[in-house]
């Protein structure tokens, strides 16, 4: 390099950083005397923090880009930036702080730098009102645990990082404690911190007085975010208005055929055929509520809390979705939650659906009948009569069938035979929703129905069994095993010889019958048949027609090597 050049690098970092990368010993003077800029810049810096100084900025990303060429000279570099920044976070200018931050990023990258330490200041600076910074450290945290646990779980950084995350949701800055949820949220979806601690963690959020760490972690533990992504985009496409395929077709067909048209039209096309999708179906995951520790403690808490609560209703929805999952899947006693789900059970009221669906998710076998049968009789008696509307009243008997389901014993005699009456409703729906109940009960407890409605018996309807109370039927056989054949004892002779089962597989072969079709003749008198005549015939009787088989099978080339090899010898012949 000329000395001309050289004198000019000072003032050219991109080039010299990129002379540095390539020969690293022969530039060590100008990083040196960079390094010498970079500390005088940082003096300057820490009278007035507050101000921005691109100097220093530039000399950071610098630094950073070459730490990994001179760690002798910038061993204690990484360090020193990181205290820095955690010393002065909350006055520094927006452009300056995120510059320290891609800095920092890179050393992490270069592996100079422990991840545990940055990434608990990257947390603490989730405080900051910079929405741009909390977004770029939220990827870099995510990307940079699941690269740490790529290989084989690193439990010493997760331990100590959950430890500290738990802290950060009792923050109080809210924003700073959302994040770290959705930072948590995140890696559990990713199936990096899939495991109970993470889980738990998650819970102590559902208690947030934040409304904004509150949904989340519900949304978290009732899986609504897919719900809620696939429904915003079916909104976007229908609020479009987008015409479909067969309109641009028919377009097509009637306008008068141009090339400006074609072009809009193949252009259309392709738009719909990017935004096609196809139908997932519907997954649930519930692997969350299975590793709750405690699950009936945190379903009193959350119980308490709804009841106390001041949030909007569709929050309050959320809870008592939540609540309604944990008491149907680990089979949990709260019988106080029925009573307050019955105050909602009104036809008119908002969003009673969903609070039908919740008192059958909240319903099983464990909970006694004199607990439920209030909230059965209050789903009877305002929806399931003839003063309301056909939808209300089959919606009713549809909430009966799914609690019944779960609970066959809230479910007395007088009751069903009065809503089995509705089978011949002059509305196909309440018809159709009483003949399904029939239909459970004559799987269930039949003699609950009246002697009509039992159908016919069946082998499977004597062998009913109704269940008590906390009954549990343990089977003492595989279903089916009856019809598999009985396996043949070895004799003791077999048992004592060393090579008993080489014995046993000569002795499943002089016994076992021969092989091929069992099915015989149906006349033992007739004569044979041609497949059978054709094994007894002599080989050299039917050589020419295997020859003749393969002259058939070849391929059109071998065809034309075989005639001009003919006509060749033919053409030899005549000369």
């Amino acid at each position: 390099m000329s000395e001309r050049n050289r004198n000019q690098l000072p003032n050219n970092l991109p080039q010299l950083q990129n002379l540095i990368k390539r020969d690293p010993e022969s530039y060590t003077d100008e990083f040196l005397q960079q390094y010498r800029h970079y500390q005088s810049n940082l003096q300057i810096f820490i009278h007035k923090p507050s101000v921005y100084y691109k100097n220093l900025a530039d000399l950071t990303l610098f630094l950073s880009q070459v730490s990994h060429c001179y760690p002798e000279h910038l061993s204690t570099y990484p360090q020193d930036l990181k205290e820095l920044l955690q010393r002065h976070y909350t006055v520094l200018d927006a452009e300056l702080r995120m510059t320290f931050c891609r800095a920092l990023i890179l050393l992490r990258n270069k592996d100079l730098i422990s991840p545990t330490s940055l990434l608990e200041l990257f947390f603490e600076l989730f405080r900051c009102q910079d929405k741009i910074l909390r977004k770029t450290l939220y990827n870099h945290i995510v990307n940079d645990i699941k690269n740490v646990n790529s290989k084989h779980k690193n439990n010493k950084l997760n331990t100590a990082l959950q430890n500290f995350m738990y802290t950060m949701l009792r923050d109080s800055n809210s924003t700073a404690a959302k994040m770290s949820l959705d930072v948590m949220i995140e890696l559990y979806k990713r199936n990096i911190w899939n495991d109970a601690k993470t889980v738990n963690v998650i819970t102590t959020a559902c208690f947030s007085k934040v409304t904004k760490i509150l949904v989340a972690s519900l949304k978290f533990f009732i899986g609504k975010d897919e719900e809620e992504e696939d429904k915003s985009d079916s909104d976007s496409d229908s609020d479009d208005d987008k015409p479909t395929a067969r309109e641009l077709v028919l377009r097509q067909g009637v306008n008068k055929k141009t090339k400006k048209r074609q072009k809009q039209f193949d252009k259309a096309m392709k738009v719909l055929q990017k935004h096609k999708k196809k139908k997932k179906p519907l997954t649930f995951n519930f692997s969350a509520l299975h590793l709750i520790h405690d699950p009936q403690s945190f379903a009193e808490k959350l119980f308490k809390q709804l009841e106390s609560s001041t949030e909007r209703f569709e929050v309050r929805l959320m809870m008592a979705n939540l609540m309604s999952r944990l008491i149907g899947i680990h089979q949990l006693f709260l019988f106080n939650y029925y009573p307050f789900l019955q105050r909602y059970l009104q036809p008119h009221q908002k969003e009673v659906i969903k609070i039908l669906l919740f008192a059958a998710q909240a319903s099983h076998d464990l909970i006694p009948s004199e607990v439920l049968h209030p909230l059965l009789m209050t789903i009877v008696n305002n929806f399931v009569t003839e003063r309301n509307s056909s939808e209300v009243m089959a919606v009713g008997l549809n909430a009966v069938r799914e609690i019944c389901i779960r609970c066959p014993l809230v479910m007395n005699e007088d009751l069903l035979r009065d809503l089995v009456q509705y089978k011949s409703y002059r509305e196909k729906a309440v018809s159709t929703a009483a003949k399904s109940l029939i239909q459970l009960f004559r799987t269930v407890n039949p003699t609950l129905l009246h002697k009509k409605d039992r159908g016919k018996p069946t082998d499977f309807s004597k062998e009913i069994k109704v269940k008590e109370y906390g009954e549990v039927v343990a089977p003492d056989f595989v279903p089916g095993a009856e019809v598999l054949p009985e396996s043949s004892a070895l004799t003791e002779n077999q048992v004592e010889d060393q090579q008993g089962r080489e014995t046993w597989c000569i002795t499943g072969r002089v016994d076992r019958p021969k092989f091929g079709s069992k099915r015989g003749r149906l006349n033992p008198h007739a004569s044979t048949t041609n497949k059978e005549k054709r094994k007894q015939k002599p080989f050299m009787m039917v050589k020419q027609k295997r020859q003749i088989k393969a002259k058939c099978k070849r391929s059109f080339r071998d065809k034309q090597i075989a005639l001009r090899d003919s006509l060749l010898k033919k053409m030899r012949k005549n000369k």
